[in-house]
């Protein structure tokens, strides 16, 4: 026998062995949850679901003002936790309560829900709103830009489920 023929079973296992890979079914069995992206209708009805003056956001205006937000937040269901939280269904959530996201004190122990006027509040003056919160920025001292990012909030990030 020559060498070749003894050698080419352990040649071939290897690259067989790869060329069996990446074809197959993915391994986990849970299916990614679809996204369902809302139409302008949608978005419309949410919008004049909010309390005025929330009610007349301008969503693009929101959406620019929130790029302020976007270096420590994001608002994608199932997005992560960065410096700050996940905002993603942030309306009707207990302050401090969002799982594995490590808040201070001050907002683990606040006892309020967070909804459009409490949002607003925050939005101005976080630290004048609640003392001892770890939130670094600022502020946002106009309240059109605070209406607006509290409009954008409550409709994008709204918690929603594919139809």
């Amino acid at each position: 026998m020559t060498r070749f023929a003894l050698a080419a079973p352990l040649l071939l296992a290897p690259i067989l062995a790869l060329a069996a890979c990446g074809e197959g079914e993915p391994s986990s069995t849970t299916p990614a949850k679809p996204v369902h992206v809302l139409s302008e209708t949608e978005k419309a009805t949410l919008l004049a679901s909010l309390p005025a003056p929330y009610n007349a956001g301008d969503l693009e205006n929101g959406r620019r003002a929130f790029a302020r937000c976007r270096s420590c937040h994001t608002i994608g269901e199932g997005g992560a936790d960065m410096t700050g939280p996940n905002l993603h269904g942030v309306f009707g959530r207990e302050a401090g309560a969002r799982p594995r996201y490590s808040y201070s004190n001050a907002l683990r122990n606040a006892n309020f829900v967070w909804d459009a006027e409490k949002l607003d509040h925050w939005l101005q003056n976080p630290r004048g709103f609640l003392p001892g919160n770890k939130m670094t920025f600022p502020g946002l001292p106009d309240a059109t830009d605070r209406r607006d990012v509290v409009a954008y909030l409550s409709v994008e990030g709204a918690a929603r489920t594919a139809p």
